[in-house]
This record gives C-alpha cells, sequence and structure tokens, in this order.
C-alpha cells in the first residue's frame, strides 16, 4: 500500500483496516512526499511499514520518477500479491510505475476522476489517466467515474465503490458531540471557512481570492476563516495577502479531525480541495469550488457545490448572494452522499479478497 501524503493516509486508513479485518492486512510503503507524516497520527499505525525519504520536490514528473525507481526494490524483495495507490499524486503514479515495469498486480483507489483538462489540474489529471492505464483493479467512488473508465476502455477491472474518504469522515464525525444550534439574524455575517492551495491557483488565483474575501470581511458580509495549507510556498503567500486584516482569521494548518470540526461549524467553504468537495456534501454544507473545472461533478449536481473559479468579482456576487438568499443558501446546505455511504473500504477488501481468491484459483488450474 503506497502512501505518500496526508490525503492518500486518510483514505487508505479504512481500507488498510477493512483488509486486516479478512486477513489481509497490508504492508505500508511511505514515499515521504510529506515528509512529517506519521502513520500513527492517520489510523495506519502498527503496520509494517517501509520509509522511502522522497520529500516532494518542485518537478512533480521528476518526483514520480524518483519514487518508482526507490519502489521498484522493495517489491523485488517483498513479492507482493497485489500493489495499491490512491487518488493521483506523484507517489502514487510512481507506485503504479513500479508495479507495472515488475510485473506485479495493481489496483487504483479512487479510479475514474477526470477534468478532462490536462492543465487543471496538471499534473494530477495526466497521473490519474496513467494510472487508470496501468490499473488491474478500479475502485471507482461513482458510476460517473466508472463511465469514464469505460469510455477509455482501460483494460483492467471496473467496480463501483464508493468513496473511502466518505469512510474516514463518516468515522471521526462519530466521535464528536452534535453541534447546538446556534440563533442566527439574517443580516448576521456569514461565517466561511476557506482552503486554497492547488498549483493551478498558486499566484493570481490566491491573490484574486485574497481580494474576495477581504472586501467580504471589510463590508461585514462574512467572517472568514483561512486554513493555512502546510505548503510554504502557498502559507508565505497566505500571510502576506492577509496581514493585519480585521475580519479574516489566519489558522495554522489542521489534522483531518480539526478540518472537519471547523467544516461543520461553517455556513459556507470556499475551497479548491478535492477532499473538502467530497465531505462537505455529506455534512451539508454549502461549497463554493474555486477552480475553473472539476473532476467531482457529483457535488455540483447534487446541488451542494458551485464552481465559481478564482474570479474575485464572482466570488464576492455568489457569496453576496447567498448572504441575502438564506433559502438558496439553506438549499445548498440539505446534506447528501453522491460520493457513497461510508461502506466502500469493506467493500474494496472483499473485492480485493474475491480476485485473490480467483488468482490463485487460476494458477491452480494453469
Amino acid at each position: 500500500m503506497i502512501v505518500g501524503t496526508r490525503p492518500e493516509a486518510i483514505k487508505l486508513a479504512p481500507l488498510a483496516h477493512a483488509l486486516a479485518a479478512i486477513g489481509i492486512a497490508p504492508r505500508l510503503l511511505l514515499t515521504g512526499q510529506h515528509p512529517n507524516l506519521r502513520p500513527e497520527d492517520h489510523g495506519l499505525g502498527g503496520l509494517p511499514c517501509d520509509q522511502l525519504g522522497c520529500a516532494g520536490i518542485a518537478d512533480p514528473i521528476a518526483h514520480a520518477a524518483l519514487v518508482a525507481a526507490a519502489i521498484e526494490p522493495i517489491l523485488d524483495r517483498d513479492l507482493p500479491d497485489l500493489v495499491i495507490v490512491q487518488g493521483d499524486t506523484s507517489s502514487a503514479l510512481g507506485g503504479a510505475r513500479a508495479a507495472a515495469k515488475l510485473d506485479f498486480a495493481l489496483a487504483h483507489v479512487e479510479a475514474g476522476l477526470r477534468s478532462f483538462d490536462q492543465a487543471m489540474p496538471w499534473p494530477e489529471e495526466g497521473n490519474r489517466i496513467a494510472i487508470d492505464a496501468l490499473a488491474d483493479l478500479l475502485f471507482a467512488p461513482t458510476e460517473g467515474a466508472a463511465a469514464n473508465l469505460r469510455s477509455e476502455e482501460v483494460t483492467g477491472e471496473i467496480l463501483v465503490t464508493g468513496n473511502t474518504g466518505i469512510d474516514a469522515l463518516l468515522a471521526v464525525l462519530g466521535t464528536l458531540a452534535p453541534l447546538k444550534p446556534q440563533a442566527r439574524r439574517l443580516d448576521d455575517p456569514l461565517d466561511i471557512l476557506v482552503t486554497c492551495h492547488r498549483r493551478e491557483n498558486w499566484g493570481g488565483g490566491i491573490e484574486a481570492v485574497a481580494a474576495a474575501l477581504i472586501e467580504l470581511a471589510s463590508e461585514r458580509t462574512a467572517r472568514v476563516e483561512v486554513i493555512i495549507h502546510p505548503n510554504p510556498q502557498v502559507a508565505d503567500a497566505m500571510r502576506m495577502l492577509f496581514a493585519r486584516e480585521p475580519g479574516i482569521t489566519l489558522s495554522p494548518p489542521t489534522g483531518h479531525r480539526g478540518m472537519i470540526e471547523r467544516m461543520r461549524r461553517a455556513e459556507l467553504i470556499l475551497s479548491d480541495s478535492g477532499g473538502v468537495q467530497e465531505e462537505a456534501p455529506t455534512l451539508g454544507v454549502p461549497l463554493l469550488v474555486l477552480r475553473e473545472r472539476t473532476e467531482r461533478p457529483e457535488a455540483l449536481a447534487a446541488g451542494n457545490a458551485m464552481l465559481v473559479g478564482t474570479s474575485t468579482e464572482q466570488i464576492l456576487a455568489d457569496v453576496r448572494r447567498l448572504h441575502r438568499d438564506r433559502a438558496a443558501l439553506a438549499a445548498m446546505a440539505r446534506p447528501s452522499q453522491p460520493f457513497g455511504d461510508g461502506h466502500a473500504a469493506p467493500r474494496i477488501a472483499g473485492h480485493i479478497r474475491r480476485w485473490l481468491l480467483h488468482r490463485d484459483q487460476r494458477s491452480s488450474a494453469a
């Protein structure tokens, strides 16, 4: 099981537990893309683990090659029955390439997501297309993702399972105390939570979002909390843009539980995060997606999210409209489950067990 980033760890932890529960405890391979990632912080403690130390570098294509080269000798040593990667990071691509080169079976968790634009996001769109072309088992979170895979005529087996990120979300929610209702007046500012970190928004995109947030806070349309991303380049830009701005709170990076606690208290979220696009509909928190395109259109179709991009004018218009029209805001706040019911991990584990049994049976017959 290849893990390079915090989101990968969060989404693979439910699967690791589901596999262990049926006697298929996985071995972890931490690439080091997020250098301070500790398995025990994400429910992955206690599993056998190798650490590669391939910290993320500026060139994600070069990083994928670095990861692949570091993984190959470990695969040669361990001779795994199956290599599992998740999502679209350079760690996932590196793991997939290493498995394919050495002819080990490959499973892709969260397969089939497509924005249909190689630049948005880059390099993630190309990464996931490449991984899906190599995979033997493709675990699509939605029917739409599965349809994308069928249209590409991938050679692996396509299975619709739901998204393991929803498993992780619901597990955390089950440990949190119920929220107490808040009395709000119609003219109160909206409590807005913001995250913005994607490469496509670096520079001008983040600056345009910041301009909108500063104006919304100054006119008391919103009380804004911005979660600073761990990436130093993004964090430094955010601190500079929001220095001494009243009405805007800058909060340090937070873990999964802390993020969920903040999300469920917000009246509106502005984010370019893929995970937030999955979690907000389940939580029933309206979301404005700070991107021009998304590979998660199910959130839009469910009515919980809208694409607004990073245009200052568009963000101002939509937030002001939702501030005035509380009925429209409430319609977006109806919880939905476009990305699964919280049982994706045991489904995937069951498919993996079946696949391994059938493979063994085919080998015996041969």
